[in-house]
């Protein structure tokens, strides 16, 4: 059961807010602001805090800043009726990993919730579950039904960053950035090949598949 923290000054704002979590079974954290979001945290466990920017005492601004300053990477999906750009960035800039913009689509902020989730358990665990395959980022590991494959780095980080992100299109330059980094002197070329080398690994797996978009990159698709 994941335990998610509203912080809003606006009353009926949490109480909408946290029917609507609960009716998606999270156990839902209620608070006023930030300082007073700040005490509650010491006192539970949060997994995910959906933030209003705009409030006394401690506004979005300064709670999320204060968190990341002190290394605490909780996810946190920023909402607020300020819409201008430099607004969505400046949250960006001081560490909330999600934005919306109010009034809230309450499917789509459940759905944004999920993903954030969902990244954050890779990244604590460092592994993937699709169906029976688990991908283990320490060991280098692809295991289903008892068979384990240990794949070259490259072959599983490119691989591993592909499922972190089931349905986005990543391009070649992204994904050589990422894996061989901005100053290999490897060329894009090098990531096809890779590609390559996993279709022909996992083609007979009916758990994902990857996918090559025409002019733009490659992706991967779930398939249970």
């Amino acid at each position: 059961m994941f335990h998610i923290l509203v912080v809003d000054d606006d009353k009926s704002t949490r109480r909408l807010l946290k029917a609507v979590l609960e009716s998606e079974n999270y156990t839902v954290y209620t608070a006023e602001n930030g300082a007073e979001a700040l005490t509650l945290m010491d006192q539970a466990h949060i997994d995910l805090v959906v933030l209003d920017v705009m409030m006394p005492e401690m506004d979005g601004y300064a709670f999320t800043k204060i968190l990341r300053d002190s290394n605490n990477n909780l996810p946190i999906l920023m909402v607020s009726a300020k819409q201008l750009p430099e607004d969505k960035k400046k949250g960006f800039i001081v560490g909330t990993d999600d934005y919306m913009t109010k009034p809230i689509d309450e499917e789509e902020m459940l759905l944004r919730i999920k993903a954030l989730l969902r990244r954050a358990r890779i990244v604590s665990e460092r592994k993937i579950t699709v169906g029976d395959v688990v991908l283990d980022y320490d060991a280098l590991t692809v295991t289903r039904r008892g068979e384990t494959q240990e794949l070259p780095q490259k072959e599983f980080m490119l691989l591993y960053k592909l499922l972190s992100y089931p349905g986005k299109i990543f391009t070649r330059i992204q994904l050589m950035d990422e894996i061989w980094g901005a100053d290999s002197e490897t060329g894009w070329e090098t990531v096809t090949v890779h590609i390559g080398r996993l279709r022909k690994r996992f083609e007979n797996w009916e758990e994902f598949e990857i996918v090559s978009v025409r002019g733009l990159g490659y992706k991967v698709v779930k398939k249970v």
